[in-house]
């Protein structure tokens, strides 16, 4: 009976010990709770420095604060060991599209330490277009690390879309040219048509969704093939594909570079045309376009 009351109340303060150890740990220690604080100044510090009337805002009211990201502070803790920047994104699984870092040695106060950057980096502090940070300190040195995510977004409507892809294919058009260093007179210019871009949305919708790259798409279509199966019935028929462009006018600019792209954009056969694109963050290049040219089938 005494055994087993001594043995309970060993248990018993095994119990709350492990529990007392449990809680202390959970609680930030003052290094932790010091790191956190320093953060949270550099934040604010950074924050002031972009702000509307602060030193590194050049009169744009719409530079939001730097929002922290965890795999930007691994990023700088990499810096830290010798890395190079792009490197160290890369191993922090970070995507971005601009990226820079600012490094500072010496464990300097606040006060000085504004002065230093408004003095030295509101290039880097006052881009509007970096909107991450994260962040790392050694003994005597700061990294800083500001970003701008991968998120490709073609800010455009569906009808401007259209509208500007249509103007600039028929100025193209419009002009002889060389492809490939093939001769191609100017041709008449294309008319727009709502089938061949609900093609050309399918193939972009499914290259930006699984992440290739291709005019035969996973299921073993040809563009010929997927015309058909929107509905288009064709007497000719060709596609142009392009990747990474965020504009219609970067898309074109590309087309005509490539021969054989140039060739379909400059075809004297087609009299009908439809584009669009897909864009998805996770794939390789961001932004898919296809586009469809036809003539369609005399009526029967």
């Amino acid at each position: 009976m005494r055994r087993g009351v001594r043995a309970a109340r060993t248990v018993l303060a095994v119990a709350i010990l492990l529990a007392a150890a449990a809680t202390a740990s959970a609680q930030p220690g003052p290094a932790q709770a010091e790191a956190g604080a320093e953060t949270g100044e550099l934040l604010e510090l950074l924050a002031r420095l972009r702000a509307p009337g602060g030193a590194c805002n050049a009169g744009n009211a719409q530079a939001a604060p730097f929002a922290p990201n965890a795999r930007l502070d691994d990023a700088a803790a990499s810096m830290q060991g010798g890395a190079e920047l792009a490197a160290a994104l890369q191993a922090a699984g970070y995507r971005a599209t601009r990226s820079q870092v600012i490094t500072v040695g010496g464990a300097l106060p606040t006060g000085r330490l504004s002065g230093l950057l408004a003095q030295n980096f509101c290039a880097q502090i006052g881009d509007v277009a970096l909107r991450e940070v994260g962040l790392w300190r050694s003994v005597n040195r700061l990294w800083i690390v500001l970003a701008a995510p991968f998120a490709p977004a073609v800010n455009l409507t569906r009808e401007q879309i259209a509208e500007q892809m249509l103007a600039l294919v028929n100025a193209a058009r419009a002009q002889a040219r060389e492809c490939g260093g093939k001769p191609y007179p100017g041709v008449r210019p294309l008319r727009w048509n709502e089938v061949l871009e609900r093609a050309a949305l399918a193939h972009s919708r499914d290259m930006a969704a699984h992440d290739y790259f291709s005019h035969t798409a996973r299921d073993g279509s040809t563009p010929a093939q997927r015309v058909a199966r929107a509905g288009y019935r064709y007497r000719a028929t060709g596609e142009n594909i392009a990747a990474g462009q965020l504009t219609p006018a970067e898309a074109v600019a590309g087309w005509i570079r490539s021969p054989p792209h140039c060739a379909n954009l400059m075809g004297a056969a087609y009299t009908e045309m439809g584009v669009a694109h897909a864009a998805e963050a996770q794939s390789r290049m961001g932004v898919y376009w296809t586009q469809l040219f036809g003539a369609p089938a005399p009526a029967k």
